[in-house]
């Protein structure tokens, strides 16, 4: 079984009580620069084959290419032990987790993020006079904002890429249903509800497109791969919501890695066309019983769980042929029997799947205040499921009182704070990182540079990301003193 390279980046909400505070830019900078646990302050992130400009369709957009000073980029970027990134994006805090080869490791690495900025917050707080920031999971300020979870898988670049859009559109469209972590009302001037399925659904307005912030699409058309450019495609999510549950995000990173093996070894895959899969996406967001049916292009009518169902028998048959890993069986079990109790009745599902578990607790709290869905309580109670602090998070105080599943162990989430996974090019980055902090002048997802001295830096590629690994370095780290030692060691 080929293993798949696949990472996530979450953009957090980030807020504060005080009237007099800094502006969104300034407070995510000052919460970023409060992480403790720092291997180096002074490692900057290399921008030099960055591009987010560049379209899978064969064209550069206009735009300026970000090239932040060298102090600058050191406020922006932090540069993590366990081989991750924390740095401001926009107005808001961002956490990238290190490259993993399974759905398990990114949850893992997801919620090591979660505690990673659970203690910038603590650390600011205690060192700057103020009220406390607080920082949400979530993807909408309720405001008409919405800010990003973006998922990324590399890919066969001889995979067309309009294979890969065909395939993957009523894929996205439906995933919601497991993957969604639910939201009171609507936005982006969409018609009222009281209750729906995915945060990020209403602000999705085209098919295909290049942008992340504005007229979003549901398939996203940037060609940066942070690899071997004449090997890999890096397929850019942004549909996804960010996840609180352990569950969700297992399976919808688990499913779409399936889905793309599938799509790469040429597997026959559901023949689904949807008619208009913008309105779709809302339509399926809306359908909280999920019985209703998706047009599609040939008039017929499937329900989303049908759809997914059609997806998963395909995977079922692909893997009756080709040997599965533990993680990919095991997904392919929770996969099925979380669409048997979609089916059924989804408040089955009130202990692993976001949504539900979110409109639970509503309910249940609307029926212990006697108020109906206008109460503006329920709002705030969708805003503080997703808050960090294990003291005020609605889904903390869930977790805590083990009234939802997991995936994970704390000690294993504790690990990934400060050590990167062993089976990609993350464990020799995060490895010289607390090894060499000095010595490390800049990083990025593709390469590490290292300060020899007399004004010298010397850069080791890392294209490939299943090299670096730690069956490959361990020895060659671990017996060299020195970062010369390292370099006359690969350059051997």
């Amino acid at each position: 079984m080929i293993k798949r390279i696949m990472g996530t980046e979450t953009e957090f909400g980030i807020a504060t009580r005080n009237p007099e505070a800094l502006d969104p830019v300034s407070t995510s900078l000052l919460l970023i620069n409060h992480y403790p646990s720092l291997p180096s302050t002074r490692v900057l992130w290399d921008y030099e084959h960055e591009n987010p400009l560049l379209d899978v369709r064969g064209f550069e957009v206009e735009g300026e290419r970000e090239r932040p000073g060298p102090e600058y980029n050191r406020l922006l970027n932090k540069v993590l032990a366990n081989g991750g990134r924390l740095y401001v994006d926009g107005a808001h805090p961002e956490y990238s987790t290190p490259e993993c080869t399974n759905s398990r490791d990114v949850v893992i690495y997801e919620k090591a993020g979660d505690r990673i900025l659970g203690q910038c917050c603590e650390h600011a707080g205690r060192i700057k006079a103020q009220d406390p920031l607080v920082v949400y999971r979530n993807n909408t300020d309720g405001k008409g904002n919405s800010y990003g979870y973006h998922e990324n898988y590399l890919v066969d670049r001889s995979v067309p890429f309009e294979m890969l859009m065909r395939a993957l559109t009523p894929f996205f469209v439906t995933r919601q249903i497991y993957a969604g972590s639910g939201k009171v009302g609507a936005e982006n001037r969409m018609p009222p509800l009281p209750f729906q399925i995915s945060q990020r659904a209403d602000f999705f307005e085209t098919l295909v497109d290049l942008n992340t912030m504005v007229k979003r699409p549901i398939i996203n058309t940037r060609d940066e791969p942070h690899a071997d450019a004449s090997k890999y495609r890096r397929l850019h999510v942004i549909v996804g919501d960010a996840n609180m549950a352990e569950c969700s995000t297992y399976l919808k990173v688990g499913s779409t890695a399936i889905v793309l093996t599938m799509i790469e070894e040429k597997w026959p895959l559901p023949e689904v066309e949807l008619e208009d899969p913008v309105r779709a996406i809302k339509e399926v967001s809306r359908d909280v019983g999920l019985k209703s049916a998706i047009r599609l292009s040939n008039g017929r009518g499937y329900t989303a769980v049908e759809i997914q169902r059609l997806y998963l028998e395909a995977a079922y048959r692909f893997f009756e042929e080709h040997e599965a890993d533990p993680v990919t069986r095991d997904v392919l079990k929770k996969w099925n029997e979380v669409l048997n109790r979609l089916q059924e009745d989804p408040m089955q599902l009130s202990r692993e799947i976001d949504w539900v578990i979110k409109l639970e607790l509503i309910r249940s709290y609307m029926e212990k205040k006697q108020c109906g869905w206008g109460d503006a309580r329920l709002a705030m109670m969708d805003l503080q499921y997703h808050d960090l602090r294990p003291e005020k998070g609605l889904y903390a105080a869930l977790e805590k009182g083990h009234y939802v599943d997991r995936i994970t162990t704390d000690r294993e989430i504790t690990h990934a704070e400060q050590n990167p996974p062993t089976d990609t090019r993350a464990y020799f980055r995060g490895t010289c990182l607390k090894k060499f902090p000095k010595e490390v002048y800049a990083t990025s997802w593709s390469s590490i540079l290292f300060d020899v001295g007399n004004g010298t830096i010397k850069k080791v590629p890392l294209m490939e990301p299943l090299r670096g690994t730690e069956s490959l370095t361990r020895s060659l780290l671990e017996s060299a003193d020195t970062v010369e030692d390292v370099l006359n060691r690969l350059s051997m």
